[in-house]
């Protein structure tokens, strides 16, 4: 039976789904960055009120994944930090100027981690050559990819997926990136093992007086009244369309 993995942007959250059946969390924060590494006191409180699996995001920065040394250098830091609290597994990757897997820094994650479960996340998608990418990072012991299949959603990408899934068993091919009830049965009747996403939706924030015309984001039409969480219903029903697909 497929792997349900939601992607979470905070403990209640992370919460909902697991209440709703998710098997797996991504924890991130800043979902319009596409997600980077959550605060301690998130860390800390999720590790402590959610029971299923959870693999917190190494993200410093928005944009591309080449980082800098500091950069870097912080992102071993939270490995060790997220491998402290006791979390089963971490997710992150790191490209190099050309869009390579950057596998002497691979390498350092893989110590970093020590027995958690790497997922390289879409980085993946960003790489110049795919097949050499995945090779490197089955060479280098990843648990699994995220991916979309280098296009802009998985549905998009699922021929693409489904190669990568024949090309090796080692590492698990989760699809992600547009995921959701509507295509679920795509991705189940090609047979990909995980599927990820992020159930999600907008809702208003609960604060009454609204200062209009003021920012905070550097994104000036950014809507600094809504926020973005976890459909529950959705869940729900991608975990149900999973289990009625196992008996078919």
């Amino acid at each position: 039976m497929a792997l349900l993995e939601i992607c979470c942007y905070s403990e209640a959250c992370a919460i909902v789904a697991e209440r709703h059946g998710a098997d797996r969390i991504e924890l991130c924060a800043a979902p319009k960055e596409g997600g980077l590494t959550v605060s301690y006191g998130v860390l800390k409180r999720v590790r402590e009120s959610v029971t299923i699996p959870v693999h917190p995001i190494v993200r410093p920065r928005g944009g591309d994944f080449c980082y800098s040394d500091a950069e870097f250098s912080a992102m071993l830091e939270d490995i060790r930090f997220i491998k402290s609290l006791g979390y089963p597994g971490v997710v992150t990757g790191v490209l190099d100027e050309d869009a390579n897997v950057d596998l002497p820094r691979m390498r350092q994650i893989m110590d970093a981690a020590g027995e958690m479960a790497v997922t390289f996340h879409r980085a993946f998608d960003m790489c110049q050559n795919p097949i050499e990418a995945f090779e490197k990072l089955a060479d280098s012991g990843v648990a699994r990819v995220l991916t979309s299949g280098q296009q802009a959603s998985a549905e998009q990408g699922l021929s693409f997926i489904t190669e990568l899934k024949a090309h090796s068993r080692v590492p698990i091919i989760m699809a992600g990136a547009g995921v959701r009830p509507s295509n679920l049965e795509l991705f189940l009747d090609a047979g990909i093992a995980e599927v990820h996403s992020s159930a999600g939706r907008w809702t208003p924030s609960p604060m009454r007086y609204r200062h209009s015309g003021l920012s905070m984001s550097s994104d000036a039409s950014a809507d600094e009244y809504s926020r973005y969480g976890v459909d529950g219903d959705a869940v729900s029903e991608m975990k149900a369309m999973i289990a009625r697909h196992r008996f078919r």
